[in-house]
C-alpha cells in the first residue's frame, strides 16, 4: 500500500525557513513583463493574476509610463471546520516605471486587459532628420 511521505510537503520546510522570509510576500508572477521590439514600436505584456480591469492604472508623465496595480485578496473567510493557518495569496500594491520617451503621447499608447493580462502597444521615438539652416550673409553693393 501506498502511503504518502509528509517530507514531500513543504509543511516541514515552512517550519524551519527564516521566520523574516514570511515578510516577503509571495509575488512570483505579478507584473512579470516581456518587452518585445517590434518595427513600429514597442509591445509589452504584464501578467497580473488576480487583479481586476479597475485597479490598474497607467499613467504617462515626463517621458516615464508608470503602471499601478492593486490587488485586494484578501478576504477573511472561514469553512466549517476551522480558519485558514496559510494562505498565498497577494494583497497590495504594486509599481512598474518603463521610459518611453518625451516625444511619446498618451494618445499614442495602446493598452488592452484580459484574463489577467496587460498588453501594452508603445510608438518608437521618432529620429527626427536633423534639417540644416542655411545662413547667409548678405552681401551689399
Amino acid at each position: 500500500m501506498l502511503m504518502p511521505s509528509i517530507f514531500t510537503n513543504t509543511y516541514f520546510n515552512d517550519f524551519f525557513e527564516d521566520p523574516f522570509k514570511s515578510l516577503d510576500y509571495n509575488t512570483s508572477g505579478l507584473m512579470t513583463t516581456d518587452v518585445k521590439d517590434t518595427k513600429d514600436g514597442y509591445e509589452m505584456t504584464m501578467n497580473l493574476p488576480g487583479v481586476k480591469k479597475e485597479d490598474i492604472q497607467a499613467e504617462l508623465k515626463d517621458g516615464y509610463l508608470t503602471i499601478n496595480a492593486v490587488s485586494n485578496s484578501n478576504k477573511d473567510e472561514k469553512d466549517k471546520d476551522g480558519k485558514y493557518i496559510r494562505k498565498e495569496r497577494y494583497s497590495g500594491s504594486c509599481t512598474r516605471t518603463f521610459y518611453v520617451g518625451d516625444s511619446v503621447k498618451q494618445d499614442d499608447i495602446k493598452a488592452k486587459f484580459e484574463d489577467g493580462t496587460l498588453k501594452l502597444t508603445i510608438p518608437k521615438e521618432t529620429a527626427k532628420p536633423a534639417v540644416e539652416e542655411k545662413k547667409y550673409v548678405s552681401i551689399e553693393g
